[in-house]
């Protein structure tokens, strides 16, 4: 059981802003506000019926039997690799009648939080205090790498040592594992994306972006202690709610300077990459029906992440957000220059500062090829050469904590489609070109007298990694037979190593840097502010809390609530485009359908990528509805919240359950909710 430590709210969060530890919950400020206590049994429910997805994404266990509740989206990447040419999983949707039909994933795997632990001394003990960035990051990651395997092997949990407020503090958190996860049901996309791109990140929304799934231990459904009961009754409007899942990263600690290149060198980057994605992904879908099913999820992935950053650019380029961060950190920068006992770790301003120089001198190095075959290879080369290191020495990642994991990832059965392998390697390579230059030394190596289409295209033919049995005897034979391996694909990763290493440790020799000039930040802060409120997002589970609330908007007044019947008079307004057809079995099920059950809704919980999937839970700790995105305005969230406008979208569970019911037949699987 985690003890819930009281904090209070400093001065400068904003309404309903924070992603609170579940260790360090703002108990006062709940009651205060809300009026409304947490205890430790509640809270300690909460966490132990959440779970996170790594495949990104958040969860819940909603059944005693290992229900878990998600989204569609989170679920696409199996989705899609349990689909094939005679089943189309995304356009066609799921259900299993019997438990007997649920289908196993291929390489899925639910973390439930079971404990945290503050390892802070311990980490800042294995480093010594004038020790440079490089020995310094070697030292940290040795500490982190002893701590992490203690800590599996005593207590046979995933342990992870994860960093917070900048690297002020270290918790290790243990996590229970669930490999053996199976698809119960999931909509067609049509109803869990209905809008399409159209609509992404909009609302009023008329989404059921959902999708069951069911944890196996033994070969036989989970029996679990912690499960979320199902509230049957609509929420209302006003309603105090609570979001409990991981969000994955926020930039609300970093400097102005820091925010300055986010905007001006690295989204731009990342936009100018994700739209070059985009055209690869829509031209090889139009090569055929297949090619669209083989490319749908990885370019619905790219379109939603084009948008996500195309509305933080936008947050980033309106003055007033930049002027509301450096109006913060020059008032805070005056405290600091006037107390003698801290004046000194101003200087940890300047230091952030310049470091963006190094990063915007980093940010197009790479010595990776985005593709599957290309990262398996990868991942195998230096898995190899890591395993001959002492644990304490390896690389984040391939430690003695993290094998489980990784050899899950190494070892999916899920479909590699050349066709569509050979197109992205293709493309990287082009790209290597771009930003090496072709008379790059590693450029001629990797290209070996070939054009990147003709390289490719070799690379693909030539190698084996497609075959799990393949990719298992070079794990298990080792750094020798990677060495002797003639599978071009590995001799392609061999080649790369050395690139890829040096360009790694120069990162996280920037990372520490940064890392340790953010600590004094956060010393400086706590020192004028106090102590209380939550560190930046880590892709950890935290809680968020907020009211069910419209908006106003170009001076319309936006509803908290949207309804079934608002999804057909929705599909109706723009008959003839494809995004707005709602599919067959909503259309054949109008006439049994409760119009008036609600579908969406809006509250100001803080939330970010990565809290998709999670929970929003009634003070009784009961599941109301499912975040499956943010509107437009809240895009702004990873570096300043706002609650004016911004809102976290959800699926009602009132509508989960009516459309499981009512139009998908099955009465029986929403029966076994919520017990």
């Amino acid at each position: 059981m985690l003890n819930l430590a009281l904090t209070t709210s400093p001065p400068d969060v904003l309404g309903d802003e924070g992603m609170y530890l579940f260790n360090d919950l703002p108990t006062k400020l709940l009651k205060d506000r809300h009026g409304f206590e947490p205890s430790a049994e509640w809270a300690d429910h909460l966490r132990l019926s959440s779970v996170r997805f790594n495949s990104g994404g958040s969860g819940s266990f909603i059944s005693s039997d290992g229900l878990v509740l998600t989204n569609h989206h989170v679920a696409s990447d199996t989705l899609h690799k349990l689909s094939t040419p005679e089943r189309n999983l995304i356009d066609d949707g799921f259900l299993a009648k019997t438990k007997a039909d649920e289908l196993k994933t291929p390489d899925l795997e639910l973390n439930q939080l079971v404990s945290i632990e503050d390892v802070t001394n311990r980490i800042n003990a294995g480093v010594k205090t004038d020790a440079s960035a490089e020995d310094a990051a070697t030292q940290r990651r040795a500490a982190i790498a002893k701590i992490e395997s203690e800590s599996t092997e005593s207590t046979g949990l995933r342990s992870d040592v994860v960093t917070l407020f900048g690297g002020a503090q270290y918790h290790l958190y243990r996590y229970k594992k669930y490999t053996d996860v199976r698809l119960v049901w999931a909509p067609e996309t049509e109803a869990a994306f209905f809008g399409g791109d159209a609509d992404n990140f909009e609302y009023p929304r008329f989404n059921v972006d959902a999708t069951i799934m069911r944890v196996y231990e033994n070969g036989q459904p989970a029996k679990l202690d912690h499960y979320l009961k199902w509230n049957r009754d609509p929420i209302t409007d006003g309603e105090l709610v609570f979001v409990s899942g991981n969000p994955g990263r926020t930039q609300r600690i970093f400097t102005v300077a820091a925010l300055e290149f986010l905007r001006d060198d690295r989204i731009p980057y990342v936009l100018e990459y994700l739209r070059r994605k985009e055209i690869l992904m829509q031209q090889f879908g139009l090569e055929g029906k297949e090619q669209t099913r083989r490319a749908r999820d990885e370019l619905f992935g790219i379109q939603n992440a084009r948008k996500a950053y195309t509305g933080m650019l936008a947050g980033l380029q309106n003055p007033q957000t930049m002027a509301t961060k450096r109006g913060r950190e020059d008032r805070l920068l005056q405290q600091v220059g006037e107390r003698d006992e801290i004046k000194g770790l101003a200087s940890a301003w300047k230091e952030v500062n310049e470091i963006q120089a190094e990063k915007r001198e980093m940010l197009s190095q790479s010595a990776s090829l985005r593709s599957t075959l290309f990262d398996l290879a990868q991942q195998i080369a230096l898995l190899a050469a890591e395993d001959k290191k002492p644990n304490e020495e390896r690389l984040r990642g391939f430690t003695d904590s993290s094998r489980d994991s990784l050899l899950q990832e190494l070892l999916s059965t899920a479909p590699i489609y050349t066709d569509l392998e050979q197109a992205k390697l293709a493309d990287e390579l082009s790209r290597m070109i771009i930003q090496r230059g072709a008379d790059d030394r590693l450029v001629i190596e990797i290209l070996a007298g070939q054009s990147p289409g003709e390289r490719a295209a070799s690379l693909v033919a030539g190698t084996k990694l497609n075959d799990v049995a393949v990719r298992q005897a070079l794990i298990d034979g080792g750094l020798n037979e990677v060495l002797d391996s003639d599978d071009p694909m590995i001799e392609l990763a061999r080649k790369m190593e050395s690139e890829y290493r040096r360009i790694r440790k120069r990162n996280e020799e920037i990372e520490e840097r940064e890392r340790q000039a953010y600590a004094k930040i956060t010393e400086a802060t706590t020192a004028i502010e106090g102590t209380g409120g939550y560190p930046d997002a880590t892709f950890t589970l935290r809680l968020a809390f907020g009211t069910v609330k419209g908006y106003e908007e170009d001076g319309n007044s936006i509803p908290p609530f949207t309804n079934f019947a608002g999804a057909y008079e929705h599909a109706a307004q723009h008959e003839g485009q494809a995004d707005f057809d709602l599919p067959a079995s909503w259309m054949k099920s109008k006439g049994q359908v409760a119009l008036d059950t609600q579908l969406n809704f809006v509250c100001t919980a803080d939330i970010i990528g990565g809290n998709s999937g999670s929970p929003v839970v009634n003070r009784n700790g009961e599941l109301v509805g499912l975040i499956f995105d943010g509107n437009i305005q809240s895009l702004t969230s990873d570096y300043i919240y706002s609650d004016v406008q911004g809102r976290a979208v959800s699926v009602a569970g009132v509508g989960i359950l009516e459309s499981l019911r009512s139009i998908y037949d099955a009465k029986e699987l929403a029966d076994q909710i919520g017990r």
